[in-house]
């Protein structure tokens, strides 16, 4: 087809177009309006189509056709093995808590582990006091001397029936170690007074007597209980039970100790007397012990109130004692069993007090306190171990032949 010469004009083109009546007469044509309304029924039932698809599938019935009340066990089995149940993951929306009244605990992460520096375990150094004014010096002396960082130990105090002058001498031996210039600060200090009525004078005769032991142990283990409870919190792995009256220890022993990676472990317990310028090694700790079955006989006999108490002519218990084994000059990490540990110096794995294995303030299996801990351990299925070789030195009691 030519174009004109000169191009096309709007009136060449409007002159070929149909008119508007002509335009018209199309679009009001039967025909025509058919076609429109089929081109348009099909193209929502098109829609329609390919949008039920995923609504079918999000909304249909995962079910059976009919209640299951009224499947026959045949139609259930034929159901059930050809479907699967659909399982929806993470359709559970974040939860926040930030109430300040509100505290989680996660105790999976608390370990007591043979690398307890370099995977700064906490300890907790407990120490029960009465009337002590007069080892308080000594006691902070060999404190601040401990390897261990100092940074992850703790101390914990119990002051109870003290009738000298040991809360004053404790606050200012603490006031110096934790802000003098000649120590290194521990990590924190909890002090807790509690009296228990105990008016048993601290003198050896009376102490140690034979009709004391058992009121005396009784209210030992209390006060432990109470120190304990009160002192142990999520972050520590390891309790030191230390003793006011030690007068010499290993700088180390904290580092040496978790190194056994033991429940419970204890040291030999000693003390140094000094008699025509010759140093006499006492015996102190009669309470470690290995069970024996003269003592299981005889306590088979006795009444369950009664307790046991070692060193005393009234029990004859055939134990086999381990302050009468062992040489400090021989290998330290040499380990026995034990059934019964003394109390001067024990270190314990935080997890086996947080078991309920604590000091039991009454008879249990004729033993208390430190020795009653010791069996209720080992019936939990703990082990207690003692070290014959590595000996801490206590003061010497003066204690006589009588009560040996």
């Amino acid at each position: 087809m030519l174009l004109p010469k000169g191009g096309v004009s709007w009136k060449a083109a409007r002159a070929s177009l149909p008119s508007t009546r002509a335009i018209w007469v199309l679009l009001t044509r039967t025909r025509f309006l058919l076609l429109v309304a089929l081109a348009g029924v099909i193209l929502l039932l098109w829609r329609g189509i390919r949008s039920t698809a995923p609504d079918m599938q999000r909304f249909y019935c995962w079910g059976p056709s009919k209640s299951p009340m009224e499947m026959t066990p045949n139609e259930r089995a034929a159901w059930t093995s050809h479907l699967q149940t659909p399982v929806i993951f993470n359709h559970h929306a974040l939860m926040k808590v930030n109430s300040s009244t509100i505290q989680k605990v996660d105790l999976n992460h608390i370990k007591s582990t043979t690398k307890a520096v370099e995977n700064k375990e906490r300890v907790l150094i407990l120490t029960p006091l009465k009337d002590a004014s007069r080892y308080l010096s000594r006691y902070f002396e060999l404190l601040a001397n401990l390897t261990y960082p100092h940074e992850l130990i703790d101390l914990g105090f119990l002051v109870s029936d003290t009738t000298d002058d040991t809360m004053a001498v404790l606050a200012a031996e603490l006031g110096r170690i934790q802000k003098g210039p000649d120590g290194v600060p521990f990590r924190s200090v909890m002090v807790v007074e509690k009296d228990f009525g105990q008016v048993l004078s601290m003198d050896v005769d009376d102490r140690h007597g034979f009709a004391a032991q058992g009121p005396r142990r009784k209210a030992l283990g209390r006060a432990r209980n109470y120190l304990l409870s009160t002192a142990l919190k999520p972050e520590h792995s390891w309790v030191y039970w230390r003793d006011v009256d030690i007068v010499d220890s290993p700088d180390t022993i904290i580092e040496d100790f978790v190194a056994h990676d033991k429940d419970v472990l204890v040291p030999n317990v000693w003390f140094h007397r000094y008699e025509n310028g010759r140093d006499i090694e006492g015996r102190y700790d009669y309470n470690s012990w290995i069970e024996s079955k003269q003592a299981l006989k005889l306590a088979s006999k006795l009444d369950k109130d009664t307790i046991l108490v070692e060193g005393y002519k009234e029990y004859k218990t055939g134990r086999t004692y381990m302050a009468l084994m062992g040489d400090w000059r021989e290998n330290k990490d040499m380990e026995i069993e034990l059934d019964g540990v003394g109390g001067v110096n024990i270190v314990v794995k935080a997890d086996v007090h947080r078991s309920g294995i604590n000091f039991p303030c009454y008879a249990f299996e004729n033993q208390a306190e430190t020795e009653g801990f010791a069996k209720m351990a080992k019936r939990a299925g703990y082990g207690v171990y003692g070290l014959p070789n590595y000996v801490v030195w206590h003061i010497d009691t003066m204690e006589k032949n009588k009560n040996l």
